[in-house]
């Protein structure tokens, strides 16, 4: 199978089932990630490649070697799809059903997750990250897919409070900002996973050009966590990874609103006019 077969028939397969059928094609070092997998399939969905090749005593680059070799395009799509067949196992206990006191219960685990997450960002880390956005001439904000939701709402209420920034779907064009950026200027990388190549990529620039960058991200081992000055990490309590999961940034826009509190400078946003556009655009609004 591997490579010679389509990609939507492997995706019709079970993760497990694709492991078993080409065990015998994986060289030493992959068939320890496979040995991982196949023995603990619910402790690996829940790693990112960082944290699995770990785990498997391996690099990186085997897991995604692994990865590829039996027709994945790569971890993620492994990962999600492993997800999706652990979750039709487990269909009828995580069912959403319609019962008393379901949503004021729902809502009380919002509230425990934010607590936990708060606990665990490092209020030094915090600080000095206030510090820098107080102090900085340009903020660079980077994500990728549906991170970058979170970094046109930081950027807007960057810009809003007096501080200019630059955020921007395309990675060509943040790519060019951070290649023009100067002394004074920051950077703010936005990746859930960690794992965005692009994200990864304008803060290896970022670092070439000599600036501070500050990282969001809900995993602590992660190519864009080792690579920031600063770490914020979004992740509190552990949830089971699900692929729908993958869509929820609640917690990312959590630890920006946090930053974006300690930051607020009333004085700064009088002495720039910042609130300007609101009454210029009040003609909109009722």
């Amino acid at each position: 199978m591997g490579k010679s077969n389509g990609k939507e028939n492997i995706l019709e397969k079970e993760v497990l089932q694709v492991i078993t059928d080409e065990y015998n094609i994986m060289s030493l070092a992959e068939k320890k990630v496979a040995d991982y997998v196949l023995a603990n399939p619910r402790q690996a969905v829940e790693l990112n490649v960082s944290e699995l090749a770990k785990s498997s005593g391996v690099s990186d680059a085997t897991v995604v070697r692994m990865c590829h070799h039996i027709g994945y395009a790569g971890y993620y799509q492994f990962r999600i799809t492993l997800s999706r067949d652990l979750g039709k196992r487990q269909q009828r206990e995580n069912s959403v059903k319609e019962s008393k006191g379901a949503v004021a219960q729902l809502f009380s685990f919002y509230a425990e997750t934010m607590v936990a997450v708060g606990e665990r960002i490092d209020e030094r880390t915090m600080w000095e990250c206030v510090r820098l956005l107080k102090e900085a001439k340009m903020v660079h904000i980077i994500a990728t897919g549906n991170s970058c939701n979170v970094s046109r709402y930081m950027g807007f209420r960057l810009e809003r409070m007096g501080i200019r920034s630059i955020y921007d779907d395309l990675p060509e064009y943040y790519i060019n900002h951070i290649n023009l950026s100067r002394e004074g200027e920051i950077l703010i990388a936005i990746s859930k996973s960690g794992t965005s190549k692009t994200v990864i990529r304008g803060m290896e620039l970022a670092k070439e050009r000599g600036l501070k960058t500050i990282a969001i991200t809900a995993s602590a081992q992660s190519p864009v966590s080792r690579l920031a000055d600063y770490l914020l990490i979004s992740s509190g309590k552990q949830e089971p990874f699900m692929m729908e999961k993958g869509y929820v940034y609640m917690n990312e826009f959590a630890v920006a609103e946090a930053l974006l509190h300690f930051v607020t400078n009333q004085d700064l946003i009088q002495s720039t006019q910042a609130n300007k556009p609101e009454i210029v655009l009040s003609d909109y609004k009722l």
